[in-house]
């Protein structure tokens, strides 16, 4: 995550406080440096990290504690509260149209983003509001780039409108009188990036501002850029009038500093977040929760919501009632893996963890090749063997393994595993807290030998 680094400093300034009983104005000032540090080694503007140890001094000096905090705990329940108004406040939504067809103008510099990007937010828009998007090739100098829109927009089954190297303005016009006769209540167009900002460039972005007059105009940021992307987006909003920010790229190893820099340089908030290369690894921006997870505390909320995307709710109810009774079969171990994967990866997965039930999960991956062995053995099993898998054999394996082009070894290996997982399971239904999310002593590496 981009904030790997800087939740980890944070974690060492705010650790010295703990277990003092009363801070001292020195004891705040120490911890305040450190947060300054820390937040200047993530690429934080100077001026937005001058302003935010200010406030968070003025406030935690004279602090009241409440009676259920400690010094310590108050201290960062302020700074979470001050990261949470850096990055915005609240969730910013998209502004929809009035008129019926609604016009999301995307911009920003060349290699943010711009085209993968946006294909993403047509189809969470699609998923999440029912929207029918269209897809608008508006970049006709880049080498490849309608090719590239056009099989995004393939993927996630979302219709491309293009018209060659006709002129981009032009092209708008025409993919808006398009949206309308064909029921797209949702136009996205994907315009040219430059290497950097020149007068061509914003002259063109202009002219479509002028000729569609976009509900939204979203500058896309890389998140690896730093206080560049801060820059650009200076220069996008002075220009154009920018209503918001998509960043780009934030599962990456960036400082993150472009995050808590962008809002409080431009006061235009960001919308919305790429978490990953898939093409379902987009999200709405949440100031808290991303605080919250800078801070360590987790993001539980979000993971509620992707685990209710990517989780068959009869298959839910169906699994709990198996857990009650303990009947956990092969074929349910299998489901469940499945659903995991679709989650995206353990690594976002644990950034969503709070503390220690996060650090447990940190590091641990799926191997893609052996959830392919997986399914093959499941598969290559007969329905009695996969709901109890005691009576396999020496025989019965070794047909297995010979049907799923696998070694005996790796049957044996997938029993094992199996194994594991029911018994966690059974500790579940006791309410019993699994051992490696804090249960006992968390495992690193792979998550169940994947």
């Amino acid at each position: 995550m981009a904030f790997e680094s800087l939740s980890e400093k944070l974690g060492a300034a705010f650790k010295k406080l703990r277990g003092k009983g009363r801070l001292s104005a020195a004891d705040i000032k120490d911890a305040m440096r450190e947060v300054r540090m820390a937040l200047l080694e993530a690429d934080v503007s100077y001026k937005v990290v001058k302003d935010f140890i200010k406030s968070v001094s003025d406030r935690a000096v004279g602090a009241d504690v409440l009676e259920s905090l400690t010094p310590a705990q108050m201290v960062i329940k302020i700074v979470n509260e001050e990261l949470t108004a850096l990055m915005g406040g609240t969730t910013a939504r998209l502004a929809t149209s009035s008129k019926g067809t609604t016009v999301v103008m995307l911009v920003g510099l060349q290699g943010a983003g711009k085209t993968t990007n946006g294909a993403k937010l047509a189809a969470l828009l699609r998923k999440q509001n029912g929207k029918r998007p269209l897809l608008v090739a508006c970049d006709i100098y880049r080498p490849a780039a309608i090719k590239q829109l056009e099989t995004v927009g393939k993927q996630l089954d979302i219709p491309v409108f293009q018209m060659g190297t006709e002129n981009p303005v032009d092209i708008a016009k025409a993919a808006i009188s398009h949206a309308k006769k064909h029921g797209n209540d949702l136009v996205i167009l994907d315009t040219a990036g430059r290497l950097h900002i020149d007068e061509q460039l914003m002259d063109e972005l202009r002219n479509i501002k002028s000729a569609v007059e976009p509900d939204e105009i979203l500058l896309v940021v890389d998140a690896m850029t730093g206080q560049d992307a801060v820059n650009a987006a200076s220069a996008f909003d002075e220009a154009l009038g920018i209503t918001g920010v998509m960043l780009t790229k934030l599962d990456g190893d960036a400082r993150g500093g472009a995050a808590l820099s962008v809002r409080a340089v431009t006061g235009k908030p960001i919308k919305f977040c790429g978490t990953g290369e898939k093409l379902d690894a987009i999200e709405p921006f949440h100031p808290d929760r991303m605080a919250s997870r800078i801070l360590g505390m987790g993001d539980v909320l979000t993971l509620i919501e992707k685990a209710e995307q990517s989780f068959d709710e009869k298959k839910a109810r169906e699994l709990a009632e198996k857990m009650k009774k303990n009947s956990f079969t092969l074929a349910d171990y299998y489901d469940q893996l499945i659903q995991l994967k679709d989650m995206g990866s353990l690594n976002d997965i644990a950034g969503m963890l709070p503390g220690n039930m996060g650090k447990s999960l940190a590091g641990a991956k799926i191997d893609e090749k052996a959830m392919a062995h997986t399914e093959a053995i499941i598969l290559s099993m007969t329905p009695a063997e996969r709901d109890d898998p005691s009576i396999l054999s020496a025989s019965r394996k070794k047909r297995i393994a010979a049907g799923s082009g696998t070694q005996v070894v790796d049957v044996n290996r997938l029993l094992k595993q199996y194994e594991m997982m029911r018994q966690l399971t059974r500790q579940m239904s006791k309410g019993k807290m699994p051992s490696f999310l804090g249960g006992g002593r968390g495992r690193r590496g792979k998550f169940f030998g994947f």
